[in-house]
């Protein structure tokens, strides 16, 4: 028998809170516990009912959807249900475990629900890898933000986090392992040079030998060289080739 689900919808129109509450009733393991009109009640009804899931809209007055998100446990299962188009939800990947158009295809609310009974420890969305021209909705620093992968000039350790340095020369940091961002970064354009650095090949300006068969990286309109290690040579040589 699968999971019991108790589920919240948030989203300011009644309308499309009624149609939504219509197709989950052919999802008997979905047991709806509460509605909200907007954000503020939302967070409210979050503490007191504790919802595994919650069907999230992201445009809504006052508190939006992306303030819920900042402000909900991790272990809250969130499904975005919005009209903004597929191209931009991409982004969400990384902090929901899904998204849904409206008008909400019955199909699509099926694929949604069953990758509630697929998630393992590590969520299964945190394994596809990355397009260059797709965002990512994270944390930046202390708030939600998207993040262009495209605009990514390099990565670097930073402990438990990774410091992100963009195009318009601003860094930011991410609650990311570089492990993590190499494996979902797309190959062909990010490359790791160190174990503390990552680039994109695109802002290689130019390589230069260094000590220990070692070299240099200099990255456009960066005055500072990177350190790429012995190991990691052959790699990026064979992929600026």
């Amino acid at each position: 028998m699968s999971k019991i689900y108790k589920a919240l919808l948030v989203d300011d129109e009644r309308l499309a809170r009624n149609d939504l509450r219509l197709l989950l009733k052919e999802h008997p393991n979905i047991q709806i516990v509460g509605e909200a009109a907007n954000g503020l009640e939302a967070l409210e009804l979050i503490k007191e009912v504790e919802p595994d899931l919650v069907f999230l809209d992201i445009q809504m007055p006052g508190v939006d959807g992306f303030n819920v998100l900042e402000h909900i446990s991790s272990e809250i299962n969130v499904i975005f249900v919005t009209a903004f188009d597929e191209y931009a939800l991409r982004a969400f990947e990384v902090n929901a475990l899904d998204y849904l158009l409206k008008p909400v295809n019955p199909e699509r609310l099926q694929q949604s629900l069953e990758r509630l009974d697929q998630i393992p420890e590590e969520h299964a969305a945190d394994l596809r890898e990355l397009e260059y021209h797709d965002r990512l909705l994270l944390k930046l620093d202390t708030s939600l933000g998207f993040l262009k992968i495209s605009t990514i000039v390099c990565i670097t350790s930073a402990g438990d986090y990774s410091e992100v340095l963009c195009t318009n020369q601003k860094k930011v940091l991410v609650h990311k392992s570089m492990s993590e961002w190499e494996s979902r970064l797309p190959g062909t354009y990010f490359t790791r040079i160190h174990r503390t650095t990552i680039v994109n090949m695109e802002f290689v300006d130019r390589l230069e030998e260094w000590f220990n068969n070692s070299y240099r990286v200099y990255l456009k309109g960066i005055k500072e060289p990177y350190v790429m290690s012995r190991r990691y040579v052959a790699k990026l040589k064979h992929k600026l080739s």
